[in-house]
């Protein structure tokens, strides 16, 4: 027994010393890996980044060199290791600048890539960034970090590029900044094309996400993690704590297009659209802030799919309606395929705090293709509380919802029982509540569980993104810039306007003569105005048309006499047009307290004249005159593929006079049925049309022709010896109102359908 113990405890002493070789070994090499640690190599250009590529070692770092790097590709591939990453740094942040036709392919395995700026450009391949060298080469436990990519955008607002896109595994891409998208294109993609980039845990964290412009067109997600050709694959991505302001491309701010993803402590602010678990199931939505303001189309979370979960969010002022609600809940179609809706089942909405928001939309899409219902799923211990006692049906029911179990649903006293088919859905209590403020957020001091729940903190625009790149200001407005007093006479105005900066006002002499010989090109922001309304100065011009809104311009006129009888005697003049070629930048045109008179010399003379693949974000006309016009007073209607796409998002007329208008009033064409934008919009009031529409070049045939509008209020008309209002409608569900209509000698109103509410119309013959 004695001689077995001493043989055990001599072959444990021989163990440990040859474990003590290996580490004594271990520890050796570490410190032989320290020790060849090389300095930093400074790269001045593509050259001398390609050759410290083809050296590189682990550990190693290569600082790219202040300065503007015009038109080159970073492409490389390298590998360090989890703990000796490789390096790629601007030399000082802020300072390297990527501009021309500029991007960055990489691939390997622990690359860390921080503090480069793309601007003044675009991308000459599909992606600005992509963590990915080839098709066989991606990345794996890499990181992108405090990177901008500031309006890097093509000219032509729908060639399609991302700014970045995620492929491989177990990569983050944190405290970035970007801002500005205004072309077709997902800013942020998680691609999920080939096996080795499923199952991907990347992390996607405190980024800001600014400024994404209304597209006009599908395409226009901020995030999208998978397709839906992959879209049952999990994709285990987890997006956290990350702002996204204003991004209003299309109604999907985020698509979740695959399964097993996290959104946590995120915030939306004044984003028109929705979180939408579009494909995918299993998708956890938790603890995320939906701010909208009272701002149109400001949406929540959109639930389609299976066992989802979407719980413990806060969502206030959000205005969206149908897909764009606060909390939507779709209908699915039977046997869908996968690039379809799939029927919600097993999933829940619970713990959601609800505050001054709209609609909450339930069966959402209900139609003879999207006929299944929710089922074995659960809406419970939400509260939705509504202080505007004008808004009390918060409710929309489309169809069916008995496979919804609702439980512990508390409504303040103001908001109407849910209802479907005259028959309250119990699970919901009126009651009193507690509503107090913290900071800008509404809490229920009774029920400390319902709404966000978290320790971490709230994503704002101070905590995100990067620090030491100037924010800008991106929206459109006017006013903001210095006055400037312009004398009447000849080009005056064209001589102002070189001189003028964006924001700036120009201000004309009261019954001032302004004549242009010369087409003025505005490509930035101005406001024209009378000092005195009262007595408008007088603008002619001769050739057309008088202002070109080229790309980065927009306009306001308020108290003008604009006439066109001194134009040119050649037919289709403009007061107005649009580039002839695609705006990346979209633009607004107000006009206030005008006379638009005398656009007639020859045929079709219209007020506003538009071309393809140009967009405004509004055009609203008020207390304005237009008289005697050969042509159209707006003719929105160049984007006729029937695609989706269209020329105006917001479309404001009120207290106007039409009178003696050979073309149409007012055209707005969108064409398809693609449902993943919110436009045309009109709202129509308190106007006068007078012999509208009677030229034989009007191929309208119509005095107002709405063609695939989402939403129309027209109320309080007078249509004097007119052609008729034409409705075409064509997307699913549109809200088409009419009120206090007066037809007198005009042709009835026509519709291709009775999905639109009337009230109040009359028919006078003469």
């Amino acid at each position: 027994m004695k001689l077995k113990l001493n043989f055990i405890l001599s072959f444990t002493f021989c163990i440990i010393s040859i474990a003590s070789c290996f580490s004594s070994k271990q520890v050796a090499e570490n410190k032989q890996v320290v020790e060849k640690k090389r300095p930093a190599q400074k790269v001045q250009n593509v050259d001398e980044f390609n050759a410290a590529i083809a050296s590189v070692l682990p550990g190693d770092t290569i600082l790219i060199a202040n300065g503007i790097w015009k038109d080159v590709e970073l492409k490389f591939h390298a590998n360090g290791n989890e703990k000796q990453k490789i390096y790629i740094l601007a030399e000082e942040k802020g300072k390297v600048f990527f501009e021309g036709q500029s991007n960055i392919k990489m691939g390997g395995e622990h690359l860390h890539l921080e503090g480069l700026v793309f601007r003044n450009g675009y991308t000459a391949t599909s992606a600005v960034i992509s963590l990915q060298k080839d098709k066989t080469t991606p990345c794996n436990y890499c990181r992108v970090t405090e990177c901008v990519i500031d309006n890097y955008n093509p000219p032509e607002r729908f060639d399609t590029d991302y700014w970045v896109e995620i492929y491989g595994k177990h990569n983050r891409f944190d405290h970035n900044y970007l801002v500005g998208k205004r072309n077709r294109g997902v800013t942020l993609a998680v691609r999920l094309k080939n096996e080795r980039d499923r199952e991907n845990y990347n992390r996607i964290d405190h980024n800001y996400f600014g400024y994404h412009p209304i597209l006009g067109s599908n395409g226009g997600e901020t995030l999208r993690v998978g397709t839906s050709h992959y879209s049952l694959s999990n994709s285990n991505t987890r997006v956290e704590d990350n702002y996204f302001e204003r991004c209003n491309g299309e109604h999907e701010i985020i698509s979740s297009k695959s399964c097993q993803n996290i959104f946590d402590n995120n915030t939306f602010y004044e984003c028109q659209g929705t979180l939408t678990m579009r494909h995918g199931n299993e998708t956890l939505v938790e603890n995320n802030y939906f701010i909208g303001n009272r701002k149109a189309n400001t949406g929540g979370i959109r639930v389609i799919n299976e066992t989802q979960t979407v719980r413990n969010n806060y969502l206030e002022g959000l205005t969206g309606y149908r897909f764009r609600g606060a909390l939507v809940v779709m209908n699915g179609v039977p046997n869908s395929p996968l690039n379809r809706y799939f029927q919600v089942k097993d999933s829940e909405v619970s713990n959601n705090l609800v505050i001054d928001s709209d609609y909450i939309q339930l069966c959402a899409g209900s139609d003879e293709e999207r006929s299944a219902t929710p089922i074995n799923s659960s809406f419970k211990n939400n509260i939705i509380y509504n202080a505007n006692t004008s808004k009390n049906d918060v409710f929309t029911i489309y169809d069916d919802v008995s496979g919804i179990d609702f439980q512990n649903n508390i409504l303040s006293s103001n908001i109407d029982q849910p209802r479907f088919k005259e028959k309250d859905i119990t699970g919901f209590e009126h009651k009193k509540l507690n509503i107090t403020k913290s900071g800008d957020l509404s809490q229920v001091s009774d029920y400390p569980n319902i709404g966000t729940k978290t320790d971490k903190e709230r994503p704002s625009a101070d905590n995100t993104g990067v620090t030491w790149y100037p924010r800008k200001n991106y929206q459109i407005e006017f006013g903001v810039g210095k006055s400037i007093k312009v004398e009447p006479g000849e080009n005056t105005l064209q001589e102002a306007i070189k001189k003028a900066e964006m924001g700036d006002v120009l201000e004309l002499t009261s019954g001032g003569a302004y004549h242009q010989t010369r087409s003025i090109k505005l490509d930035k922001t101005i406001s024209i105005r009378s000092i005195d309304a009262k007595n408008p100065p007088v603008i002619t011009f001769e050739r057309s048309p008088l202002i070109a809104l080229e790309n980065g311009g927009s306009l306001s006129l308020n108290g003008l006499h604009i006439s066109g009888k001194e134009s040119d005697d050649y037919s289709g003049n403009a007061v107005i047009r649009t580039s002839r070629y695609s705006m990346i930048n979209n633009y607004k045109l107000l006009v206030n307290n005008c006379q638009i008179t005398d656009l007639d010399v020859n045929h079709s003379f219209n007020f506003l004249k538009v071309y393809k693949n140009t967009f405004a974000d509004s055009i609203a006309l008020s207390n304005t005159i237009f008289k005697n016009i050969s042509g159209h007073v707006l003719n929105l209607d160049k984007e006729i593929e029937d695609r989706g796409i269209y020329n105006v998002e917001n479309v404001v007329i009120d207290n106007c006079i039409f009178e003696d208008i050979g073309g149409t009033a007012i055209k707005l064409y969108r064409g398809g049925r693609d449902e993943s934008t919110f436009g045309p919009m009109i709202w129509l009031s308190d106007t006068k049309f007078i012999n509208i529409g009677h030229d034989k070049r009007n191929k309208n045939d119509a005095a107002i022709y709405l063609h695939g509008v989402q939403h129309a209020e027209l109320s309080n008309l007078e249509i004097v010896k007119s052609k008729k209002i034409n409705l075409y409608l064509i997307v699913g569900d549109p809200v088409i109102r009419l009120k206090n209509i007066d037809l007198q000698g005009s042709e009835q109103i026509q519709s291709n359908s009775e999905a639109y509410q009337s009230e109040n119309i009359n028919y006078k013959s003469e």
